[in-house]
């Protein structure tokens, strides 16, 4: 007999929300059986487990739920692989670059941090140089 998991073992296992696996689920990445009265009761599958798995990989690499679904679905193809491997680095290698991308603005951003704090601590310590005005209120004598 196949092993089987509720919605609830997944969403322990995994550290999810029942709401988290019932969205990918809407998306097109989980597919259970349903049971009980109405078919209100999800069964996932091993396969199902599976693909839950590989789309959280998908998305700690920073993939979009559709990239993940894409590669993950050729997955259910034929068991050549090559195809499926070669889309898999042309998907890693678009996203090394855009990571690379949000990287270097980053790095920027960073640069430009540095100058103006530097900037600023150059204008403090000038104000902490010169000596304290001394500000003397003059009042009216009453005649």
């Amino acid at each position: 007999m196949a092993t089987t998991y509720s919605i609830s073992d997944l969403a322990r296992e995994f550290d999810l929300t029942t709401r988290a696996i019932r969205f990918y689920e809407d998306m097109g990445l989980l597919q259970p059986e349903r049971s009980g009265p109405g078919g209100r009761n999800r069964v996932y599958s091993h396969r199902d487990r599976t693909r839950l798995k590989l789309t959280l990989r998908a998305k700690r690499l920073g993939l979009s739920l559709t990239e993940a679904k894409d590669l993950i679905d050729m997955y259910d193809s034929p068991r050549d692989t090559g195809p499926q491997l070669q889309k898999f680095l042309v998907v890693l290698n678009a996203h090394k670059r855009d990571l690379e991308a949000q990287m270097a603005e980053i790095q920027a951003n960073l640069d430009e941090v540095k100058v103006h704090e530097k900037e600023a601590r150059s204008l403090l310590a000038k104000q902490a140089e010169k000596p304290a005005k001394v500000t003397r209120t003059v009042k009216a004598s009453k005649a």
